[in-house]
């Protein structure tokens, strides 16, 4: 089975250690969401993340979403989406 450390950059370190995993993967691949928040570069940025996920991780698909405006949240119909189509979700900003 496949480990993954999972940087949360807002979370104090003490409540990360503390999230327990709802999904396993077993044998299968991760199943990659994909945030863009519309900033300029952010598409690029992705890719360039995506392609290196893909060359550590075995990855079954990829769902990619994005932001109709950087200034605008996420609709609860994307990330609806998300949390039911990816076991992870990566989000970037850029400029």
């Amino acid at each position: 089975m496949t480990k993954i450390f999972l940087v949360v950059p807002d979370a104090p370190v003490e409540d990360v250690a503390q999230l327990k995993s709802s999904r396993t993967l077993g044998d299968r691949g991760i199943r990659l969401g994909v945030l863009d928040n519309s900033k300029a570069n952010a598409d690029h940025l992705l890719n360039l993340i995506i392609e290196g996920v893909k060359k550590e991780f075995k990855i079954d698909s990829v769902v990619m979403k994005r932001k109709p405006a950087s200034s605008r949240p996420a609709t609860d119909q994307m990330l609806d989406e998300l949390a039911k189509e990816a076991d992870l979700v990566i989000s970037a900003m850029a400029d």
